[in-house]
């Protein structure tokens, strides 16, 4: 089939959530229309096709009129800045590019206490007429070039059937935070479809060769292909539209689109039907077929790269930032030399690309010595994944031979929903980093496996490169809850000094930089540590240390408590304070079995199913948290019952087995696993009661426990898990009450 940017009109119109010549789906982050000024101010003035004032036009409803954005040259360095200036009802926003004027507007906000968007919760409270800036001005300042944001994997366990309405708000989010460099994979399967169509293979061989949306991240990581069943032709031009109109904002905005780059990822059999092509080929990984790699030093290599950059600057334009991982996890050079392989990769992306950069993540080995040193470094950036996960890491000066990188974390893995942080780390480390002398320190990288967690993370992350000074976590923290609530109060203070001290306390001292996840959702074991093979086996703080702050929430003034903000931070609080009970309750379990106490363990066992009912109660208050949104933003994508079908399970399996049976025994199964209603009260309460009910049996008839073969349960659950709620039920402080009262009470 072929196609190309023109045909996206005609696309966008059957994209889930996109529509032509209109903003479709504008997402407005308050919790009702923002009151009209009972004194307005006369609207100022915004240039026609403004992208900042459009972005604060959905964002802040009619109060953006009292807004302006202007531009603004950068300092003598060549860096962003902002200037906010003006008087009330007429506050001025200069910004380097429209993206940096979103950011002032941002700190403004932030300054006055007059609203919070996050990527949890957000919170408008403006009064009629806007107040001019604190001291009558506002400056800041990037000190790094690079804000690199969103991993690899952020389209399979964030959400892979997102439609534009998500994205355009992600967007807007991500230019307030200060971001400047998006990582976009959404639509890269185009490129591929077209590409080898012109390299001996059919329309319908390229596309069983593409996997489901939730799976691809992993494929252009060259991990994988096939799986789980073919895409149609109509779902890849939908995914090309969306990706399309994705670049577009971000380039209107002057934020710069991190591309897939070409490294050498080839169907199988492509040597076969191309003479004189070389292959080498990759193995598996976790239980998958990896696509083979065409050995880049060969003339078809160079002209199969020209080819697909081509494509892709037909459907999504021209970039400037290219990510690639050779040999990523596993992957297997051959007898192909790294050097040879890293220098003709560099030289195929540099003829399509001249002022090209080439992207890649610091993580495990990655990238190796071979390819630093064979690559000109200076075209070259690393997001380092373990800026803040091991305490052996200090100079990446040395470790990569002077190549630009920068500062990252990676706090979540697979999208769960734990709390925590190594925040302490960040601003220590960050500021040692880029101050030391020869540092290539060049930018932050935000790369949690998942988005939409952690809202204070993503805060004080994103303010790194445009904080001057050191920052006080104890008064960023007070500061925070007063923004975030829109008031004072001393109990939100004291639940926020709690967090601080643990979940946001933590230090890669123990070697993690991700919180430890649940054990409701691990696979039934009596001495099961982590729900996710990789997660941290233990709390990395005390649990009874982090509990009281579920009190001091639920004491927050009335006043303060309705917004998404507070609503988000109770349940996510709450949560964690169950999540954390699993961990002392299992242990008492497991000696209760070990004890033969067929009561004790009868006792135990209605305790642990009731607190998975009590947390399904829970997340069910939030629709952010229900799994049957999950399903039907993937089933939207489909245009038969067949391929809404194939999409729910591509979906779904991510979440549960991930895939296969060997790649589930290989540890992937519950990698992605969550406290999500719908999960917890489905598959993660099977699980458990048919564990409990047999360890009773056995029990009682003085036997062994049968064995139970947990895939085939689990599969059969991810291909038929009932009706799933779509709307939320309940009032989370209800609920939350009663999680107080149910961890007060004696286990």
């Amino acid at each position: 089939m072929s196609w190309d940017r023109r045909t996206f009109l005609g696309l966008l119109a059957g994209a889930p959530g996109i529509a032509v010549g209109v903003a479709s789906g504008t997402a407005v982050a308050q919790e009702g229309p923002p009151p009209a000024p009972s004194a307005p101010s006369a609207p100022l003035a915004a240039a026609p096709g403004d992208p900042a004032a459009a972005a604060a036009r959905r964002l802040l409803g009619s109060h953006a009129g009292q807004f302006a954005f202007t531009p603004l040259t950068p300092d003598a360095e060549g860096r962003d800045r902002y200037v906010v200036s003006g008087r009330a009802g007429h506050v001025t926003i200069a910004g380097t590019t429209p993206a940096t004027q979103l950011t002032g507007l941002r700190q403004y906000l932030k300054q006055a206490g007059l609203a919070q968007f996050t990527w949890a919760g957000s919170r408008t409270g403006l009064p009629a007429q806007v107040p001019a800036p604190q001291g009558g001005r506002l400056e800041g300042r990037a000190d790094t070039p690079h804000r690199f944001v969103l991993n690899d994997t952020n389209d399979g366990y964030t959400g892979p059937y997102h439609d534009w309405a998500y994205w355009e708000r992600e967007i807007d989010l991500l230019a307030l935070h200060g971001f400047n460099e998006v990582l976009v994979y959404a639509g890269a399967e185009a490129v591929y479809q077209r590409l080898f169509q012109r390299y001996g293979y059919r329309d319908d061989e390229v596309r069983a060769w593409i996997p489901g949306p939730a799976h691809q991240p992993w494929w252009l990581l060259q991990n994988l292909s096939s799986f789980p069943a073919p895409v149609t032709a109509r779902l890849i031009e939908q995914r090309a539209a969306l990706g399309a109109r994705i670049v577009g904002r971000l380039r209107e905005l002057g934020m710069k689109p991190v591309l897939p780059g070409y490294f050498g990822t080839v169907p199988t059999g492509f040597a076969d039907r191309n003479p004189g092509a070389r292959t080498v080929p990759q193995g598996t990984w976790m239980g998958f077929a990896r696509p083979d790699w065409l050995d880049p030093r060969s003339g078809l290599f160079a002209e199969v790269a020209a080819a697909f950059y081509d494509i892709q600057e037909e459907l999504y334009g021209r970039g400037t930032l290219y990510k690639m991982d050779l040999l990523h996890e596993g992957g297997r050079a051959g007898d192909v030399p790294v050097g040879d392989a890293t220098r003709a990769v560099q030289r195929a992306l540099r003829a399509a690309r001249p002022d090209a950069v080439w992207v890649i993540l610091g993580w495990q080995k990655n990238p190796p010595k071979e390819i630093v040193a064979a690559a000109d470094r200076d075209a070259m950036l690393v997001v380092d994944g373990l800026s803040d996960r091991f305490p052996e890491v200090n100079d990446r000066e040395s470790d990569w031979q002077g190549t630009p990188y920068a500062f990252g974390s990676i706090w979540n893995f697979g999208g769960h929903t734990a709390l925590g942080a190594n925040t302490r780390d960040w601003v220590d480390l960050y500021p040692r980093w880029r101050d030391r002398p020869g540092s290539r320190l060049s930018g932050i990288a935000l790369m949690p496996e998942a988005a939409d967690n952690n809202p204070a993370a993503f805060e004080l992350f994103s303010e790194l490169p445009w904080t001057q000074g050191p920052i006080d976590l104890t008064s960023w923290f007070r500061e925070y809850a007063r923004v975030r609530y829109g008031g004072s109060d001393a109990h939100a203070e004291a639940a926020w000094d709690i967090l601080r001290k643990t979940v946001y306390g933590t230090r890669r001292e123990d070697r993690w930089s991700e919180p430890a996840d649940g054990l409701f959702g691990a696979r039934p074991a009596l001495d099961a540590v982590s729900a996710g093979k990789w997660s941290p086996k233990a709390l990395r703080y005390p649990a009874a240390s982090f509990e009281p702050a579920l009190g001091e929430l639920l004491a927050v003034r009335a006043e303060l408590r309705d917004s998404a903000t507070y609503r988000r931070d109770l349940l996510d609080v709450a949560r964690q304070a169950l999540a954390n009970r699993s961990r002392t309750l299992l242990p008492r379990l497991a000696a209760a079995y070990a004890a033969k106490d067929q009561g004790e363990f009868a006792r135990l066992g209605r305790r642990w199913i009731a607190l998975i009912d009590l947390l399904e109660q829970l997340v069910a208050t939030d629709g952010d948290h229900l799994l049957g949104r999950w399903v039907e933003e993937a089933r939207a994508w489909g245009g038969s019952a067949q391929e809404k079908g194939q999409l729910q399970y591509d979906a779904l399996s991510l979440l549960t087995t991930w895939g296969t049976r060997q790649g589930a025994d290989a540890g992937l199964r519950d990698y992605a696993n969550r406290e999500w209603a719908g999960l917890v009260g489905g598959l993660y309460r099977l699980r458990w009661s048919t564990y409990i009910d047999e360890l009773s049996a056995a029990l009682k008839e003085g036997r062994k426990p049968a064995a139970v073969d947990w895939f085939a349960l689990e599969d059969r659950w991810t291909r038929n898990p009932g009706t799933l709620a779509t709307r939320p039920r309940g009032q989370v402080h209800e609920v939350a009450e009663e999680v107080a009262r149910a961890l007060a009470r004696a286990d």
